[in-house]
């Protein structure tokens, strides 16, 4: 993208028009929950990978599919199962009878991971040799099978669903691979108009006809152009003071805090408030960055990234109740 300021600000007008397109087309498709497509949105536009929880029958696949649709990306959904397998992901090598030499030679067979929006279904009913097949592939954009690399497609992104009751065969997601979601997206109950809208439309003949929006080329303009706005050092400050407040032991961090966390966010949680922050921006028209912008998206980003002590978890605390103390006790730097 350009850096001047008049081609950053059409830039940015271009984008704001496409946010408000996004949301007007998976509204057709999806009743409510608007919250959840705005971060749905920010993953795709900064860039990185999104944990969604809910409960079943909140339209988590549906969601995804349909931002699938209207970005023109490539999409495909991996059931994880107890059974599944790396390879079942990543792919694997055969052998197969090169016809024109009449040798046996080795082919990759490309797993379903080479795609733009891999949805990874249910994602803690896998054991954890399988869910860290997909740990390169988040960090690094490529898989190692063979002992070759390959490189996976761009834009890249894995929106990962989870199930919060019904815990039983399940394998929790290690904290490596936690860190490494963008965000994390709570799902909740629709409202009472919203459900009988659901059922209205669910049970009827009517369907939705989804056009494309943007295509790949647009998704990594605009992810550039969401990088390159510029970021006052005070609110880099104080999402650093954010996240540094969660950790026990650190100087200065709430008493509550040494109670009731056993570790907390690392560098990439800081990192994941700024990136994220300047995509709220963007997506909204500005060039400006605040912190409220960081408020506004401190629990998706750090809910996942934190641990209770046995005692927070004794007294049913939650890692959102105490993000929602830090977010009230700690202040912004003067500028």
């Amino acid at each position: 993208m350009n850096n001047e300021p008049a081609d950053i600000e059409r830039d940015l007008a271009q984008l704001k028009d496409l946010h408000t397109r996004m949301l007007d087309g998976m509204s057709r498709a999806i009743v409510g929950q608007r919250s959840v497509l705005e971060e749905l949105l920010i993953t795709i536009f900064a860039g990185g990978h999104n944990l969604l929880e809910g409960v079943p029958g909140l339209a988590k696949t549906l969601m995804i599919n349909t931002l699938a649709q209207l970005l023109s990306l490539n999409f495909k959904r991996i059931q994880f199962t107890p059974d599944l397998m790396p390879s079942d992901i990543v792919g694997t090598n055969v052998i197969e009878d090169d016809h024109t030499t009449g040798k046996r030679v080795t082919v990759f067979v490309a797993g379903p991971i080479f795609t733009n929006i891999v949805l990874a279904d249910e994602i803690n009913r896998t054991p954890p040799k399988t869910q860290a097949a997909l740990l390169q592939a988040m960090q690094e954009h490529e898989v190692t099978a063979g002992g070759k690399t390959y490189p996976l497609a761009k834009p890249f992104f894995v929106l990962a669903t989870q199930n919060p009751i019904d815990q039983e065969g399940t394998y929790p997601l290690p904290e490596a691979q936690k860190d490494r979601f963008l965000l994390n997206t709570f799902i909740k109950y629709p409202g009472l108009e919203e459900e009988e809208q659901i059922v209205e439309r669910t049970t009827s003949n009517a369907t939705v006809d989804l056009q494309p929006i943007c295509d790949q080329d647009t998704v990594l303009n605009m992810q550039r152009l969401v990088r390159s706005l510029p970021v006052s050092k005070h609110v880099t400050q104080y999402a650093v003071d954010l996240v540094r407040a969660t950790r026990p032991g650190e100087p200065g961090v709430p008493d509550f805090i040494e109670d009731q966390i056993s570790w907390g966010a690392g560098p990439r949680a800081s990192q994941a408030l700024i990136l994220c922050a300047k995509c709220l921006a963007a997506l909204n028209g500005r060039i400006n960055v605040s912190c409220d912008d960081v408020r506004h998206l401190a629990l998706p980003v750090l809910r996942h990234r934190l641990s209770c002590s046995f005692a927070a978890e004794a007294e049913g605390t939650t890692t959102d109740d105490i993000v929602r103390r830090l977010l009230e006790i700690v202040p912004e730097r003067k500028k």
